[in-house]
């Protein structure tokens, strides 16, 4: 099976060509390899290629998965939307060619978001939350006919049940099919003449959903979860869309995360800097024993195995990472000034600069070679 093409090469676009690029790319390719207007070999393929490309990169949340993942990142995401390469350039020229599906198969309901705020412990270990949204729904009068119970809807007799009317006209492309709504029953195919009195005819209703859905462990800020089916519903019988729950993680006030590790922030005092000590630390689930040897400096970093967030594609889990600080007393009692005073006796008094490391010259040397 052949590679597919990279899209915005398809259509003859830079990566951050803008919708209005996007737009003026479509309609001059479409027109140059229209299956009615060029019979060379191929050119069927092409331009169902160009309709394909367009199709993604005039959708925000389609471009935006292929420009991070490429042709990987849409397997996940929906590829019709509720239109296909003909209704695309009938969108722009107003007419079809031949083989277009009707207006009255089955599409696709729109997908919904719904943004969930996170306890920083919910993110990391995972919880199950009830959503309520509201969205659109079957009419449970009706049951999605439009019509008032004990009637039946109508054929249309202008459009004879298409929901269409298709008129040939010749244009500078040669002949093609004008293909329009039909205007005496708005696309329905059928006509309501005892309206629904709990929809008043359109067949949805507005109702307020509430559901459960288990957050795994270790979402971020950005995770996206897909609820299948739980968006809008579809139109003549198509499927519901999906619901993308949208996750924000609140702030700790110890933590921090940094992908699969949490962060803590210690202060300690001088003399456990200098002595060594065998201190307390907070976890997510609770104190843990963390010894601080002799001699310890700021900003050094120790580690707590498996203390981190689950991971989400593996087993195990990150670590924690505590970050010393060693704090310097600003007020003293007199007991503590005398003290430090004969210290400071036994320690001399030369303040002596500091050899720099060869890491230290050796980045310096990069820096200069990079300016």
């Amino acid at each position: 099976m052949a590679e597919k093409r990279d899209y915005y090469e398809s259509l003859g676009v830079a990566r951050g060509a803008s919708p209005e690029e996007l737009k003026g790319a479509y309609r001059s390719l479409a027109k140059q390899y229209h299956p009615d207007v060029n019979k060379d070999p191929g050119a069927e393929e092409r331009f169902k290629e160009i309709n394909e490309a367009y199709a993604v990169l005039s959708d925000a949340q389609r471009r935006a998965a292929y420009d991070r993942f490429g042709h990987a990142g849409l397997k996940d995401i929906p590829t019709d939307f509720g239109f296909g390469f003909s209704e695309i350039f009938e969108e722009f020229f107003g007419f079809g060619f031949g083989g277009g599906r009707s207006r009255r198969a089955p599409r696709r309901g729109a997908d919904l978001r719904y943004d969930l705020t996170l306890e920083f412990e919910e993110a990391i270990f995972g919880a199950e939350k009830q959503l309520e949204f509201g969205r659109q729904d079957v009419c449970s009068v009706c049951h999605g006919t439009g019509a008032e119970p004990g009637t039946t809807p109508t054929r249309c007799s202008t459009c004879q049940g298409s929901g269409e009317v298709r008129q040939v006209r010749q244009t500078f492309l040669g002949s093609m099919v004008n293909v329009t709504t039909c205007p005496n029953c708005s696309g329905r195919g059928e006509m309501v003449t005892s309206p629904c009195r709990g929809c008043s005819g359109t067949g949805i209703e507005r109702r307020q959903i509430s559901r459960m859905v288990e957050i795994p462990p270790g979402v971020d800020n950005g995770t996206q979860i897909r609820i299948g089916g739980e968006g809008e519903p579809g139109a003549n019988n198509g499927p519901r869309g999906d619901l993308y729950v949208v996750i924000r993680a609140k702030p700790h006030r110890y933590f921090r995360r940094r992908q699969e590790d949490i962060l803590l922030d210690l202060s300690i005092n001088v003399a456990q800097a200098t002595l060594g000590a065998q201190v307390k630390v907070p976890t997510l689930e609770g104190d843990d024993e963390l010894r601080i040897p002799p001699g310890t400096q700021s900003g050094k970093v120790m580690r707590l195995k498996g203390k981190g967030i689950p991971r989400l594609r593996r087993n195990g889990r990150g670590d924690q990472l505590v970050i010393l600080s060693v704090d310097i007393p600003r007020n003293l009692t007199k007991e503590q000034r005398e003290l430090f005073e004969q210290l400071a006796g036994t320690m001399g008094t030369e303040a002596l600069p500091q050899e720099r490391s060869l890491l230290d010259a050796l980045k310096d040397m990069l820096g200069n070679l990079i300016d």
